[in-house]
């Protein structure tokens, strides 16, 4: 009887501990390299510390960092000060009072620095700076998606062996879910002349590596999709509260959409939202519908829509993984480039708004949508409307995963019926109860 009931226990507690078990998705599968790397190269020694050409490299291939932008922070070591900067500007000065005749740009010792707006004096400017700190995905735009300024440092040491890496580095983006790791020294950058007939290189070089985390970044999804199709009349809506629900005990939560003509523009990015009271409360929703079949060829119309007052998305961009992505034939109205982080495997898209067409998705309101249709060839040998097929295995907006309905639940053929998925937790109450009666 004690035995029956120590292995009773042991399978009650395989169960409680299996569906317990959470993810911060820090890893992504469809972009399995993406990070931002920060290079601080020092150029120069100043008679109390150095002068530094700090960089932010985008690597993430579809997650860009958008308005109001960034915000790199850290710790000095030692008793360092920021004598000036060049492209950048720390957010606050400061405890200074201790310097008489040249007052230093900042004297904290946890200094938060942030990009330079556009129209910044071209005497305050380096290459590579003042965008309001937004900085572009790779994949969508290399050229924008870095971002670096100048800053001249004291107190610091003037050699090698002095100098100490700043600590404990934070980015924001704009908000939290980047984790940065320590400073490592790797070898010095080498920089190429404008003539490019001459090389040279930093006196030393740090490399900081980031990460993003959705799971960190907000602890609600930000977007859903949504499905339907011209064989089926049900629309298939983003599940219910997608990324929270409606609070009826306070009021001001969402936005009545009966009211929604009043609200007034706020003219500028909010990281709170202010949601169109909807089922799903997502600022986004991706709506899917499979359009056309033809001969040789099936249209889908692709629908963004904008459900915050407070946000504006500027280059917005869209990952969709569908098997018939290796055969797209034509694009309306949106750019494309295939991501194949898996080389043999080309069944992921990423898509992206026309500059000064459709680039720029407008917050909630009549204007806060862009659309697009897509036609793929059919592959005898693959293509069906059965089963749910034609709709998207996964789709990402400006980097972070939505919410996709269940698949019992899509768009169904005429005259046949959706095969209901076995739960997993129902498999692990069979297998328990098949082990206790083996015992």
């Amino acid at each position: 009887m004690n035995i029956l009931f120590s292995r009773f226990s042991i399978l009650l507690l395989f169960l409680c501990s299996w569906t317990s078990f959470t993810t911060t998705e820090a890893y992504d599968a469809l972009d399995p390299t993406g990070n931002i790397t920060i290079k601080w190269d020092i150029i120069s020694w100043t008679p109390d510390g150095y002068l530094a050409v700090v960089t932010i490299f985008n690597f993430q291939q579809y997650r860009h960092i958008e308005a109001p932008g960034w915000q790199l922070g850290w710790s000095w070591l030692k008793k360092e000060v920021i004598w000036s900067m060049v492209g950048g500007q720390a957010t606050e000065q400061g405890d200074c009072s201790k310097f008489k005749g040249n007052i230093p740009h900042c004297c904290k010792k946890t200094p938060t620095i942030v990009d330079l707006l556009p129209g910044t004096p071209y005497n305050q400017q380096i290459s590579n700076c003042c965008r309001g700190g937004v900085i572009s995905a790779w994949a969508q735009d290399p050229a924008t998606a870095i971002s670096s300024f100048q800053i001249s440092v004291g107190q610091s040491g003037t050699t090698n062996t002095t100098v100490r890496a700043p600590r404990n580095i934070t980015l924001k983006a704009p908000g939290p879910g980047y984790t940065c790791g320590p400073a490592k020294l790797v070898k010095p950058s080498k920089f190429i002349s404008a003539d490019k007939r001459r090389k040279t290189q930093a006196l030393l070089t740090w490399n900081i590596t980031c990460t993003y985390s959705q799971f960190l970044a907000r602890k609600t999804p930000t977007c859903c999709v949504s499905l339907s199709s011209f064989y089926n009349e049900t629309i298939i809506p983003c599940p219910t509260c997608s990324c929270g629900c409606q609070n009826s005990s306070q009021a001001g939560s969402c936005v009545d959409p009966k009211i929604a003509s009043v609200v007034p523009a706020s003219g500028k990015n909010n990281l709170e939202p202010l949601l169109q009271c909807t089922q799903h409360m997502c600022p986004i929703r991706v709506h899917w519908h499979v359009k056309t079949n033809y001969k040789e060829y099936w249209r889908v119309k692709v629908a963004i829509t904008n459900f915050n007052y407070n946000m504006n998305y500027s280059q917005w961009n869209l990952v969709v993984q569908h098997p018939n992505f290796d055969n797209l034939t034509q694009l309306f109205s949106f750019n494309y480039k295939p991501l194949n982080p898996y080389a043999n495997i080309n069944d992921t898209a990423m898509l992206w708004g026309i500059k000064f067409y459709n680039d720029f998705l407008s917050q909630a309101g009549p204007v806060g949508n862009v659309q697009s249709e897509l036609l793929f060839q059919k592959n005898p040998l693959e293509f069906t409307f059965e089963k749910g097929w034609a709709f998207p295995r996964r789709i990402y907006f400006n980097g972070d995963n939505c919410v996709m309905p269940p698949p019992d639940s899509y768009p169904w053929l005429p005259n046949s019926t959706p095969n209901v998925a076995a739960s997993p937790i129902i498999i692990l109450l069979i297998t328990f109860f098949s082990v206790l009666i083996l015992m």
